[in-house]
């Protein structure tokens, strides 16, 4: 039933506020134990209950037996999507960044991607070809995904960065750059809705945070951004500088415990 249908029937039921009395204190029950969505054991239930005019609410042992056993929560499609944010964006000129930029580098790869990369900033090689990590960084990121993690970038993942323009002689974002296109960032990761994000190196992990953050401390240990699971790493392109056996470890260690949270 769709939406629209829904609310058409639940208005032509006479008893419409009793039910809605008893959804609303359903969902307040859902979220009281850390439900954002309707888990899969407990939505035919509610269905089929809702369709005979009998709605109930699930006993407290079954939702905190759900809670217990990590119950995989049904993942509904975003309200928004990434066409919705990219054209949002537009040609943007909110910040200084646009005066010298070729390319508004968006973002690439799978929308509906499990795993969500974010970097710092598109180099000379993306602002060329407007995409980002296409650059002898982005290989290397390529290799970090296809050879390491066997996985496949544009199908498995989706890559971007926090600023979406380049910032003159590639160095780091600034403040207020960060600030007029984290709003992107943000909608980008609603969108997409991933199980998981790596931030690459010390600035994305920051924005991402909210925080300051010494990333060589840091680096392997799992956050959480907007109830995501965050794990930060070494950017691709610091890797390639300091191109330790060390740094090459510490990187597929991170990139191993991802893997681990993607597939359990």
């Amino acid at each position: 039933m769709k939406p629209f249908d829904t609310l058409i029937f639940i208005m032509a039921i006479p008893q419409r506020s009793d039910l809605l009395r008893k959804l609303r204190n359903y969902l307040i029950f859902l979220k009281d134990y850390g439900y954002s969505e309707i888990p899969i054991e407990l939505a035919p239930s509610f269905l089929n209950q809702f369709n005979e005019n009998k709605l109930s609410l699930p006993s407290v042992r079954t939702s905190q037996r759900a809670s217990m056993n990590n119950q995989k929560l049904v993942r509904t499609k975003s309200i928004l999507s990434i066409e919705d944010v990219q054209k949002e964006l537009g040609e943007c000129t909110r910040c200084k960044l646009h005066n010298n930029r070729k390319s508004i580098v968006f973002g690439s790869g799978n929308p509906n991607a499990d795993l969500v990369f974010v970097g710092e900033g598109p180099g000379a090689d993306e602002d060329e070809q407007g995409f980002p990590f296409v650059g002898r960084a982005g290989k290397k990121l390529t290799e970090i995904i296809e050879k390491g993690m066997k996985l496949n970038r544009d199908k498995d993942t989706y890559i971007c960065n926090i600023v979406k323009c380049r910032p003159p002689n590639n160095r780091d974002p600034e403040s207020d750059e960060i600030a007029s296109c984290k709003p992107f960032l943000i909608k980008q990761i609603q969108a997409i809705r991933p199980k998981a994000i790596v931030a690459l190196g010390k600035p994305a992990a920051s924005t991402l945070l909210g925080r300051t953050v010494p990333i060589m401390k840091e680096r392997g240990n799992w956050h959480k951004y907007e109830g995501i699971p965050l794990m930060l790493t070494l950017h691709p392109a610091y890797l390639m500088r300091a191109y330790t056996l060390e740094n090459r470890r510490n990187v597929m260690h991170d990139m191993n415990k991802v893997l681990k949270l993607l597939y359990k």
